[in-house]
């Protein structure tokens, strides 16, 4: 099992170079294609916009966007061509609905993403959504490069997404010096069995320990706090595990979690 494809949503603005990087170094140690998928808001989405603000639109304002996302796109191309990296790949995939970023997600085996995204601002936010829950491809949440090696966190609860993000995050977790799965049993309402998510990683030929945090209060707190402490460099973590309008009126672990990136890291599946 190993990543082969990272995928870079790209808008041809100041964040693009700080993602790249991240990608970068996420793609790198497993030769995997590096992807930059170029969006902007196409012609349709901008009379959506400004119908529900009550502006009008002129065939002005349409071409001023035009020229933006020409040259933004040309931004992210020059950005991906001055890389010294030899497997790269470049698509432009602007369309409503996020239809064409979903779509170039599919084969992606992480797709990184600002944390300011991930945590519903700026364009992207509705693309993290979709791509996130919908698409059900894993996230990579970093302001800088995460190297490989140090010590990685798991958090774990036994559930659906928790297992989902640990298998996909094997390949990274292989190259770790040090993996610890981390549990709140006090913060959960079932048990979670770490020693059961322990043998599955010795399987994969990683070494990882168990440890339980046995204080009270809530989960994502604890496990951020933890993994900061064990100086973590990626936090790893099933996400959206409760229905969406239990999460909307409640909030949840998800949000705490998403609300302390980057520090650590965070590698996010749902």
């Amino acid at each position: 099992m190993s990543w082969t494809n990272v995928l870079v949503p790209m808008l041809g603005a100041d964040p693009d170079a700080d993602m790249l990087a991240v990608g970068h170094a996420l793609a790198a140690p497993f030769g995997a294609t590096l992807s930059v998928g170029y969006s902007s808001t196409t012609p349709t989405n901008l009379f959506s916009y400004a119908n529900e603000a009550g502006v009008g639109v002129t065939d002005v304002a349409i071409s001023a966007l035009q020229k933006v996302s020409s040259a933004g796109e040309e931004r992210a191309r020059d950005l991906l061509a001055a890389l010294d990296y030899p497997r790269k790949a470049f698509e432009t995939v602007t369309s409503d609905e996020w239809l064409g970023l979903r779509t170039a997600s599919r084969l992606a085996d992480v797709v990184v993403w600002e944390s300011a995204t991930a945590r519903g601002h700026g364009f992207f936010a509705g693309a993290f959504q979709q791509i996130m829950m919908d698409e059900r491809r894993p996230a990579l949440i970093a302001a800088s490069p995460v190297q490989v090696g140090g010590l990685v966190a798991i958090a774990w609860d036994g559930g659906r997404e928790s297992s989902r993000a640990a298998r996909r995050a094997v390949p990274w977790l292989k190259l770790a010096d040090e993996v610890v799965v981390l549990t709140a049993p006090q913060a959960m309402a079932r048990p979670c069995e770490p020693g059961r998510l322990v043998a599955y990683l010795a399987d994969q030929g990683v070494k990882a320990t168990a440890t339980p945090l046995h204080s009270r209060g809530e989960a994502g707190p604890l496990l951020v706090a933890t993994a900061r402490e064990l100086g973590a460099r990626l936090l790893i973590a099933g996400a959206f595990g409760h229905p969406r309008l239990q999460r909307f009126i409640f909030g949840g672990t998800t949000q705490l979690l998403l609300e302390s990136a980057p520090n650590p890291a965070l590698f996010l599946s749902h």
